[in-house]
């Protein structure tokens, strides 16, 4: 699996599923484990529902950012 996700969608991933996971244990609910959902895809670093629309959020190295510079040019 290559990866898809950049590190700011990681990151809000993994606060969004440990947020989950903590509601729902302490409301003694099911949807704790929802949680696991964003934090596996998180930690795996690869969304497969990204693979199947084809996005990827992260920047390799030497591709051109927004503001034009290019990374490893500094």
């Amino acid at each position: 699996m290559k990866r898809n996700m950049g590190i700011v969608d990681r990151t809000i991933r993994f606060v969004v599923g440990v947020t989950v996971i903590s509601y729902g244990l302490y409301v003694q609910s099911w949807w704790w484990l929802i949680g696991f959902i964003p934090l596996a895809t998180a930690i795996i670093n690869w969304c497969p529902l990204y693979a199947i629309f084809g996005i990827k959020t992260y920047c390799k190295k030497g591709q051109d950012h927004l503001d034009g510079t290019v990374e490893g040019d500094e």
